[in-house]
């Protein structure tokens, strides 16, 4: 897989019309990208530590790139924005996700669903408590 896939795939794992904060869709992108590496080709991206905990641009990148293709919107969301399919990302998400073995394909769902009921710091925590080595420059001390 690459990044637009892995990004979509992960993106329609949270189900339809439901939107990523940018936090959420870095970890839930770490996450796959780390733990379901062998499912995937391998690693596509390259996370490093931030303030936040593992941060790739390439994630951003790509969705920006989705977004040109008329798969992607950015949505506000109060004080925050969110990611969100449109109706084609999310058919091709679907896809993509569809022709995945049930394993990673699970895998997929549970990270997606998982990211998106955690709080902001519930998540970088969680991050934290598997990947200490993520908050090493971070600004968050939990």
């Amino acid at each position: 897989m690459n990044q637009k896939e892995i990004v979509l795939a992960a993106m329609a794992a949270g189900g339809w019309n439901n939107g990523f904060s940018p936090i959420q869709i870095q970890k839930t992108v770490f996450l796959i990208n780390e733990e379901a590496a062998e499912y995937i080709g391998g690693r596509c991206f390259d996370f490093a530590s931030r303030h936040y905990g593992p941060f790739d641009q390439a994630v951003y990148s790509t969705l920006d790139n989705l977004e040109s293709q008329g798969m992607v919107e950015q949505i506000n969301a109060g004080r925050h924005r969110k990611f969100v399919l449109t109706k084609g990302g999310f058919d091709a998400g679907s896809k993509i996700l569809d022709s995945l073995d049930p394993k990673p394909k699970n895998f997929f769902r549970n990270v997606a669903q998982w990211a998106r009921s955690l709080s902001f710091q519930e998540l970088v925590a969680a991050i934290y408590r598997k990947y200490p080595e993520m908050r090493e420059i971070s600004v968050i001390r939990s």
